[in-house]
């Protein structure tokens, strides 16, 4: 690949990953990406198929990735205010028994 692909894409395509690290970045790195597909496609067709079938896997992955963070910053939150009402249940259960 790096004999038929320049340089120059190869650290295009690097720019385009670190971009879709950040969700609210995603459009910004498809514009970057479809830049890069271009100039592929002129280089190598095949390589530039290759990229943009891996590019989806990617954005389809860091979305995943980030609904799964939600989803477990949510279940923390959950965790915590349980764990508080329960040790509140148990300060008030404590506090009845002692004024009878």
């Amino acid at each position: 690949m790096a004999s038929t692909v320049s340089r120059n894409s190869m650290t295009s395509l690097q720019d385009c990953i670190d971009l879709t690290s950040d969700l609210s970045r995603h459009d910004e790195a498809t514009e970057a990406f479809l830049k890069l597909v271009n100039t592929l496609d002129v280089e190598n067709s095949a390589v530039a198929e290759l990229v943009n079938i891996l590019w989806n896997e990617l954005l389809s992955a860091q979305r995943s990735a980030t609904v799964w963070e939600q989803v477990c910053t949510i279940e923390r939150e959950l965790t915590d205010r349980l764990t508080l009402s329960n040790f509140q249940l148990q300060q008030n259960y404590l506090r009845l028994v002692q004024e009878q």
